[in-house]
C-alpha cells in the first residue's frame, strides 16, 4: 500500500513538473554541479560552456566522430546507455534530453530530476539565442555569449565569401532525399548565396516544395538538377542501394567538383560548435566552388 502511494505521487510529480527555461539556473543563483547531456547537440554545447568538473555523463553518440565535432573532450567521461536508470544512478541536478525522449522525461520528472530539453536548431539567429541561454542555464553566461559571437562571426565570414548572384543549390542524402528549405544546412546554403530552385516541379521525382523535405529522383536531377549539388557524408563506392544513388557515374559527370559540395553531416545537425565549424567549412567549400 505504501509502495502504492509513492509511486502515485511520484506520477503526479512527472504531471507537474514543467521544463525549467535556460536562464532560471543564474536567476536563481543555483548553477548545476552534476549535469548529464541525454542528446547529441546538448554533449557539444555542456562540453564547450561547462565547466569539466560539472559534467556528470554524456550521451553514447559523444564520441561519434561522424556526428560530433567534439569528440576529443568527451573521451575522458562516462557515455550513458539509453535508459533513465544509468541517469538516475548518477544523481544529476539537471539533465539535458532532446525533444524526441518524453518516456524518459517523465521518468526523470517523477524521480524529482530537473529536465530541460535543448531544442533543435533551423536558423543562425536561434543557435545564437540557444548559446546564450545554454550558457546561463550552466552559471557561464559569458561562455554563452562568446559563442553567440563565434557564431555571428562565422556567418560573417561565410557571407562576406557568398556567391553573387546566387545560384540554385539542393542538399541530397542517400537515396536522393532531399533537405527542406527550413532545414539548418538550408539555412547555412541561404548565407552562402545557395538558393532552392525557384520553381517547384509537380510532376513524379521533381523538387519538393514541402517545408520537411522529400525524394527527388535521379532522372530529375541530370535533366533539371540546380546549378551546384550539396551531398551529405557522400559514400565513396555504391555499396548498396542508397549509396549507389550518391555514386552514379552520370550525376558525378554532372556535378564535378567545379558544381558539387561534400558537407559532413555532423556540421548540420546542431548548433553551438558544430555550427561554427560548419560555417567556416561551407566559407572555404564556397572559394573552392569559384
Amino acid at each position: 500500500m505504501i509502495k502504492r502511494t509513492i509511486v502515485a505521487a511520484c506520477i503526479a510529480l512527472a504531471a507537474c513538473t514543467a521544463l525549467v527555461p535556460a536562464g532560471d539556473a543564474v536567476a536563481a543563483g543555483t548553477a548545476p554541479r552534476r549535469i548529464v547531456s541525454f542528446n547529441l547537440c546538448a554533449d557539444q554545447l555542456l562540453l564547450t560552456l561547462a565547466d569539466p568538473g560539472q559534467i556528470a555523463g554524456l550521451s553514447p553518440y559523444a564520441v561519434d566522430p561522424l556526428l560530433s565535432v567534439t569528440t576529443a573532450q568527451a573521451a575522458p567521461f562516462l557515455r550513458l546507455d539509453w535508459d533513465a536508470e544509468s541517469i538516475v544512478n548518477l544523481a544529476p541536478d539537471l539533465v539535458l534530453v532532446g525533444p524526441s525522449r518524453r518516456p524518459t522525461r517523465a521518468m526523470l520528472g517523477a524521480m524529482g530530476i530537473r529536465v530541460v530539453e535543448v531544442d533543435l536548431i533551423n536558423n543562425l539567429a536561434d543557435a545564437q539565442r540557444q548559446a546564450r541561454d545554454i550558457g546561463a542555464l550552466l552559471g557561464h553566461p559569458q561562455r554563452g555569449e562568446a559563442l553567440a559571437r563565434d557564431l555571428a562571426q562565422a556567418e560573417a565570414r561565410l557571407s562576406a565569401a557568398a556567391i553573387k548572384p546566387p545560384r540554385t543549390a539542393v542538399v541530397i542524402q542517400r537515396e536522393g532525399y532531399r533537405e527542406g528549405p527550413a532545414s539548418l544546412a538550408s539555412s547555412m546554403l541561404s548565407i552562402a548565396g545557395l538558393r532552392p530552385p525557384a520553381r517547384s516541379s509537380s510532376g513524379a521525382g521533381g523538387f519538393m516544395s514541402a517545408e520537411q523535405g522529400g525524394f527527388v529522383s535521379l532522372e530529375h536531377l541530370l535533366t533539371d538538377g540546380p546549378d551546384v549539388l550539396v551531398l551529405q557524408d557522400p559514400p565513396r563506392a555504391a555499396g548498396d542501394q542508397g549509396a549507389l544513388f550518391i555514386t552514379h557515374p552520370a550525376l558525378l559527370a554532372r556535378y564535378g567538383p567545379d558544381r558539387r559540395i561534400d558537407l559532413p553531416e555532423r556540421y548540420t545537425v546542431c548548433g553551438g560548435p558544430s555550427l561554427v565549424q560548419g560555417l567556416d567549412y561551407l566559407t572555404q567549400a564556397i572559394k573552392r566552388l569559384r
